[in-house]
C-alpha cells in the first residue's frame, strides 16, 4: 500500500500576527508547512530553495502584510575569500576542536544554550526554553541533520550549531556559543567553519537564513561575500 503521507501535496498554513523580532513596530506573520513522510527531505530542500527555514518538522517563511524585509541569503562557497579580519578570526579559533555528532540533545549543550540565551537574548522568543523544548528542537527532525560541536583543548563545549545537509549546501538552522568569549567572535567563526566544510564536501552554498535590512542583529551576514539573496527573480548577488 502506498504511504499517503509520502505522496500528498503539502498544506500551507498562516500564523496570526505578532510583534516582529527584528523591526520595532512591525507585525510578523508566517506561512508554514509540515515536513513528514518519505518526501520530507526533498520537500525541505525545495522549500529552502524557495526561502523557507526549518524548525523541527515545520518549514516556515515570513508572510508579513506590506513588508518583505526578511530576505533569504546564502554564501557562494566557491567564490568566498575571507577578509583580513575573517582570517584573524579563524586563526584566533584555531585551537578549537570540531566534531560532527548525531542530532541528539545533551544536557551539556542545553546548559550552554541557556547561558547564551540569558546573556544575549533575554526576553526573546526562546527565553523560556526548557530542556524538553531543546530536545524537541534537536531531535524532532525528519531530515538529514546533525550538530557541530566546538570544544576547547580541555574539552569545554564552547559553541554548537544545528545544521541540515542539503543536496547543494549546508543550512545553519540554529547556532549558539559561550557568551563570555567575545574576543573569539564564535558566531562568525562557526559560519566560516561551515563554509570550509561545505567546500570540503563539494557543496556550493551555505544557507544563513534571513537577512533583514535595517536590523543590526542581521548586519553580520553581509561580511560573508559573495552573498546571494532570494529575490522575485530568483537568487541574485546581494554583496
Amino acid at each position: 500500500m502506498t504511504d499517503q503521507r509520502a505522496t500528498r501535496i503539502p498544506q500551507f498554513f498562516l500564523t496570526p500576527g505578532g510583534p516582529c523580532p527584528y523591526l520595532p513596530g512591525r507585525v510578523e506573520r508566517k506561512v508554514f508547512a509540515r515536513l513528514a513522510g518519505n518526501l520530507a527531505q526533498p520537500l525541505s530542500e525545495a522549500l529552502t530553495h524557495s526561502g523557507f527555514r526549518r524548525s523541527q518538522s515545520i518549514a516556515y517563511r515570513p508572510a508579513c502584510d506590506g513588508c518583505n524585509a526578511c530576505v533569504s541569503v546564502r554564501v557562494v562557497v566557491g567564490e568566498f575569500r575571507p577578509s583580513r579580519n575573517l582570517k584573524r578570526n579563524r586563526a584566533r579559533n584555531g585551537d578549537l576542536v570540531r566534531a560532527e555528532v548525531a542530532a541528539e540533545a545533551t544536557r551539556e549543550q542545553f546548559a550552554l544554550l541557556r547561558t547564551y540565551l540569558d546573556s544575549r537574548h533575554p526576553g526573546g522568543g526562546m527565553s523560556d526554553m526548557g530542556l524538553f523544548d531543546y530536545v524537541a528542537m534537536v531531535e524532532e527532525t525528519p531530515v538529514d541533520t546533525h550538530i557541530v560541536e566546538y570544544r576547547s583543548q580541555d574539552g569545554l563545549l564552547m559553541a554548537a550549531a544545528l545544521t541540515d545537509r542539503l543536496r547543494d549546501g549546508l543550512s545553519m538552522v540554529y547556532s549558539f556559543f559561550h557568551p563570555g568569549q567575545d574576543d573569539r567572535s564564535l558566531g562568525t567563526f562557526m559560519i566560516q567553519d561551515h563554509i570550509v566544510r561545505a567546500r570540503q564536501l563539494g557543496l556550493p552554498y551555505v544557507y544563513l537564513g534571513y537577512w533583514v535590512q535595517g536590523s543590526e542583529k542581521m548586519d553580520y551576514k553581509v561580511r560573508f561575500a559573495p552573498l546571494e539573496a532570494l529575490t522575485p527573480n530568483g537568487w541574485e548577488l546581494l554583496v
